[in-house]
């Protein structure tokens, strides 16, 4: 593994200095975060999530991938996922327990997005064809019934499948510990959760986009089969027509059960929604009563009589950068980048402004719902040094949503742009996807400069332009 990280960022050009700062300075807190594990751990160095020393998660490892991607030769993000799939699917004996093995299932969805940055079809056909990692923790997370114990996790699981119909789960094995779901319904295990068996869906439509990669054509089709199926199924028992909105269901009698959390935005990362399910879903995300205002993302609607206007209280309406990334993903499936660039800048704006204002200085695990300071957890302030995956915003959304590199992709050798003109002079340099290296910067005015080892596509807000090896000069 290359140590030598700073060599290995992509460096951004942005007019605000404190913004690439913390950018910079969020990069060093995740350096500190690659950890040497102890001796018989399946891959080290790996990403520490910095919560527990002797535990890991599988969902806060999953989010980490989706940053160290863009350094991935000095991060080991996706090194990391070994020391949970071999543990689970291998019985492999490890040092680090996994802290909660019902965690959300995203491996699939993970192990796309490296492929699509990277084009590492080696490490493709190792997953899929090989030791078939993701097909096998899908039919486990689809058949799981709770109490069943792993030798590698200090707890029994929770998630329980209830038929074809989803699943229950708990605030902890779901993520959001002390959230109110399942509050009208009688409590946790009365209701399906409409992230559990959305995530499943998200699982299918990666595996069968990845087989598809590699040729595999019969298995492609069985599994968007599969992806159908569930589609089918959400849209049929979560979607609430009165509201608009997806929710968690009672098993009894399949009514919504109408606590609103930011949870039901994984239907559309997953493409469950209809063009016009989509809509309804971003008039909440954007309505200040609810998703939208200031400080965007908040974990329970404001409008939720349990949500916590000071602080979040964890759950009770932090803001979490792990599902503000998901929600902003998932509206942009639908064309929403406007919208997705707008909550982006705002979470990112908060971040810098608890860095700069907060002692100590530093990145936090969640933020408050309505002001520029950390959440709590228990009435304490929740933990710092939090990259993690509170790094996604400073790094991933900054690249992404305030830069605007939406897609860059080596498996289809082409970065897609949605340049700002109003923004002034920015771009990116030493930006690595694949064998590409590559610099991208607009003078501010009306060209766009790029040097790059070798070609590819570059999709400046729709038109397209062929980069060359060497310097390209683009007149818009």
């Amino acid at each position: 593994m290359n140590r030598d990280w700073k060599k290995e960022i992509p460096l951004p050009v942005y007019p605000n200095r404190e913004m690439t700062e913390l950018y910079h300075q969020t990069w060093e807190i995740a350096a500190g975060r690659v950890r040497k594990g102890p001796e018989g751990l399946p891959a080290s160095p790996y990403m520490d999530e910095n919560c527990y020393e002797d535990q890991i998660w599988i969902w806060d490892t999953c989010f980490m991938v989706l940053f160290a991607k863009y350094a991935p030769r000095a991060f080991p993000g996706i090194e990391s996922l070994d020391n949970l799939y071999k543990p689970i699917h291998e019985k492999a004996a490890t040092p680090l327990r996994i802290h909660l093995v019902d965690n959300p299932p995203l491996f699939a969805w993970v192990e796309k997005e490296y492929f699509d940055f990277t084009g590492d079809k080696r490490r493709l056909n190792h997953l899929l064809n090989e030791k078939r990692y993701l097909q096998k923790h899908f039919k486990w997370f689809a058949r799981a019934k709770a109490g069943e114990r792993f030798e590698c996790s200090p707890q029994r699981i929770y998630l329980n499948s209830i038929g074809d119909d989803g699943f229950t789960w708990t605030g902890r094995a779901s993520g959001m510990d002390n959230t109110p779901r399942g509050r009208d319904a009688g409590g946790y295990h009365k209701v399906l959760w409409v992230d559990a068996i959305s995530q499943q869906a998200l699982s299918a439509h990666c595996i069968a986009t990845m087989e598809q990669a590699l040729g595999n054509e019969n298995e492609a089709r069985k599994w968007n089969a599969e992806y159908e199926a569930l589609k089918k199924k959400i849209n049929h028992l979560y979607w609430d027509e009165r509201d608009g909105f997806y929710y968690d269901v009672t098993i009894a009698d399949k009514q919504p059960c109408r606590v609103k959390t930011i949870a039901s935005y994984w239907p559309l990362l997953a493409r469950i929604a209809s063009r016009e399910q989509a809509r309804s879903m971003v008039n909440h995300l954007m309505n200040p009563g609810e998703f939208g205002g200031s400080y965007p993302t908040p974990s329970l609607a404001r409008s939720d009589k349990d949500y916590h206007h000071q602080t979040g209280d964890y759950w009770r309406g932090g803001i979490w950068l792990p599902t503000t990334y998901m929600a902003i993903k998932a509206i942009e499936k639908y064309g929403y980048h406007e919208e997705a660039d707008a909550i982006a800048e705002k979470v990112i704006n908060q971040q810098l402004a608890a860095y700069r204002n907060m002692e100590p200085h530093t990145v936090w695990e969640c933020y408050s719902p309505s002001g520029d300071a950390p959440s709590t957890e228990h009435g304490r302030r929740v933990r710092p040094e939090f990259c993690g995956w509170s790094a996604l915003g400073p790094i991933a959304l900054f690249i992404e949503n305030v830069l605007g590199f939406k897609k860059v992709s080596a498996a289809g050798k082409e970065v897609r742009w949605r340049l700002k003109k109003n923004k002034g002079r920015h771009g990116i340099r030493n930006l690595r996807f694949g064998d590409i290296v590559t610099d991208i910067v607009f003078d501010g005015k009306g060209t766009v400069s790029v040097t790059s080892n070798a070609s590819y596509s570059l999709i400046i807000n729709g038109n397209t332009y062929s980069v060359r090896k060497g310097d390209t000069e683009i007149k818009l």
